[in-house]
């Protein structure tokens, strides 16, 4: 046998060394450096007693260091599980007690606090800081740098990623080895990556974005990444003339758009930019294209999937829309209540099979059965269509559908009036409970800088675009949408605060 995630990804490129990690003070690791640090940290979690098959929780800063640890997790057979650096203590101790992890790694200033966590689940504690310090990597640096590599099989788990939870309570999804490579695999062979580019990477490495995207893309390509902390506008802009791609959120584009020392010469070595994990507007792939002459490539994936479309490299990359399937995904359209395949044009719930979806939900086999079917397709819970060109709309969750007086109402239809009124930068629209319509229509708007919105008038503007059923009873003005780290709205926020407008 052999470990094809590692083999694929990581054991090839041992010897070489060129340039992996390009760091914001200007050093660099090689990928025989990368790669002998990875095999410390392996032999450093062999050495604790960790086995093939156990679970290793890690919530750290972003660092060359924690991305090893992955690594390191991959080669040793060990299920990954990045958690997002902002969890609380009440949401970690829920984690790691509930993936049954047997090693939790945290920052040395969260250690006495964590603790009591990690011993209630049976879990060793470890330390990891930013700057590669802590007494895990202590461990790892009297470790040899060769290890050898755990045999694991294409349909063994290489990872664990838990849902929002926005809904109820977090899942774990299991994700394999052939998950995480196959789509590495699609997206080098589609996006057109090669050896010779260099990613400015400055995503969070707990997500599906940051890491099996952005990371594993780049690790089967051979090429480097300019690997930064976190998004800082004068660093992005620094370091852009030497990147060939980029990848990020939406709020990375925008505000790099707010910048004047943001130009088409700043990104003339650039070839792809790529923008994921929340909505792109329509305004924005067009002020981008403008100021620089490329335009964004939107692609849609989530935590159970991986990437499932992409627009185009070469052809239309149409705003508002995610493209088409990936190769070797299957997408269909169906309905809610029947699960049959729905028309071209009609909207319906998206359902995805292919080797990128994962195996199931952790311990959670009826919520398993429910949204993954024994044929193999994936319910999203995410609704949209098929465009008259066959590229996918998504016009939102289906959590977020709003039900009001029957009549079923897309928050994204609206959303997309709304955004194009006078002096609104964006907007969100909710459903909030009616004592006589079940639920009614609430939209939130973000005004453009130093603009303020007439309300009456997009109140005009919605009355002679829309159906009566579709009209917001209320529009509020917002400072700023609530978001999570990736940048999405979170809609449950607004329901949550906004909740009793109509019924106290």
């Amino acid at each position: 046998m052999a470990n094809p995630l590692f083999d694929q990804l990581f054991g090839r490129h041992a010897g070489r060394t060129t340039p992996f990690l390009h760091l914001g003070d200007g050093s660099a690791i090689t990928h025989a450096a990368f790669l002998a640090m990875a095999g410390q940290y392996a032999n450093a979690f062999s050495e604790i007693g960790l086995k093939p098959g156990d679970r290793l929780a890690l919530q750290v800063e972003k660092s060359p260091h924690a991305l090893a640890a992955y690594v390191a997790a991959v080669q040793a057979g060990i299920v990954f599980l990045p958690l997002n650096t902002g969890y609380t203590a009440a949401e970690l101790a829920y984690f790691v007690e509930n993936s049954g992890a047997g090693l939790l790694v945290c920052d040395p200033a969260a250690a006495e606090r964590l603790r009591p966590i990690a011993s209630a689940a049976g879990a060793r504690l470890e330390t990891l800081d930013a700057q590669g310090g802590g007494t895990l990597s202590e461990r790892a640096a009297a470790q040899p740098e060769q290890f050898q590599t755990v045999d694991r099989g294409a349909e063994d788990l290489a990872a664990f990623l838990y849902t929002s939870g926005t809904t109820g309570r977090s899942k774990g999804a299991m994700l394999t080895q052939i998950n995480l490579l196959s789509n590495a695999e699609t997206l080098v062979d589609t996006w057109r990556f090669t050896a010779e580019d260099v990613l400015l990477h400055a995503l969070p490495i707990f997500h599906t974005h940051g890491l099996f995207v952005a990371t594993n893309v780049m690790l089967l390509a051979g090429g480097s990444m300019i690997f930064l902390p976190k998004f800082d506008l004068d660093t992005m802009i620094a370091h852009l003339p030497r990147a060939t791609a980029m990848m990020g959120v939406p709020t990375f584009y925008t505000r790099l758009l707010d910048d004047e020392r943001f130009t088409k010469a700043l990104v003339g070595h650039v070839r792809l930019f790529v923008s994921g994990s929340a909505p792109l507007l329509a305004e924005t792939h067009l002020q981008f294209e403008k100021r620089t002459g490329h335009r964004i490539l939107e692609r849609y994936g989530m935590t159970e999937t991986n990437m499932n479309t992409s627009n185009p490299y070469d052809g239309a990359r149409r705003a508002g829309t995610v493209g088409f399937p990936l190769p070797g995904v299957e997408l269909k359209i169906t309905d809610p209540a029947t699960g049959a395949k729905l028309p071209d044009g009609e909207i319906g719930q998206i359902e995805v099979r292919g080797p990128n979806v994962f195996k199931g939900y952790w311990q959670m086999p009826d919520k398993t059965r429910e949204e993954l079917r024994e044929d193999g397709f994936f319910i999203t819970g995410d609704l949209g269509l098929i465009d008259d060109q066959g590229y996918l709309q998504i016009v939102g969750r289906s959590k977020d559908l709003i039900i009001s007086g029957g009549y079923n109402i897309y928050p994204k239809e609206i959303e997309g009036l709304l955004d194009d009124q006078p002096g609104v930068l964006e907007s969100a629209v909710v459903g909030v409970p009616h004592p006589d319509f079940g639920e009614t229509v609430v939209g939130f708007l973000v005004a453009e800088n130093g603009q303020a919105p007439d309300l009456d008038a997009i109140g005009a503007a919605v009355r002679a675009k829309l159906a009566r059923f579709k009209h917001p009873r209320k529009l509020i003005t917002l400072p700023e949408l609530p978001r999570n780290t990736m940048g999405k709205v979170q809609k449950n926020l607004l329901r949550q605060d906004y909740g009793t407008l109509f019924t106290e």
